[in-house]
């Protein structure tokens, strides 16, 4: 027997305004709003889901998993997600071929060359 993945949750201190922020940067729409938390996903019977839970901590190191994402333009999506309000982040990642920035909450994530 194995398991299907069905979501990943992120922590947030505002889930809605940060699941609208990961649901323009990847196409996806809300599925779900509640008080505790928002989904998102990309049509509302696909899984997987990002699911952004409400919590009252900040984000106080590095993410132990993250998303890399992969645009058919690297640089463009860049700027995009940079304009949306991303910001670059230096996780120590030294001279490498992908970008990392960081979500409006600072969560790490890498944008990668395309293929």
């Amino acid at each position: 027997m194995t398991s299907v993945w069905e979501s990943l949750t992120v922590d947030a201190r505002d889930p809605a305004r940060l699941a609208r922020w990961w649901a323009e940067a990847l196409g996806y729409q809300i599925v779900t709003e509640k008080p505790g938390g928002v989904e998102i996903r990309q049509s509302p019977d696909r899984s997987p889901a990002l699911f952004f839970g409400l919590v009252t901590e900040g984000k106080e190191r590095k993410n132990r998993l993250h998303l890399d994402l992969r645009p058919a333009d690297r640089e463009a999506e860049v700027e995009r997600l940079v304009d949306m309000g991303a910001r670059h982040v230096d996780i120590g990642q030294g001279d490498v071929d992908w970008t990392v920035l960081a979500d409006p909450e600072g969560n790490e994530f890498c944008v990668l060359r395309e293929q």
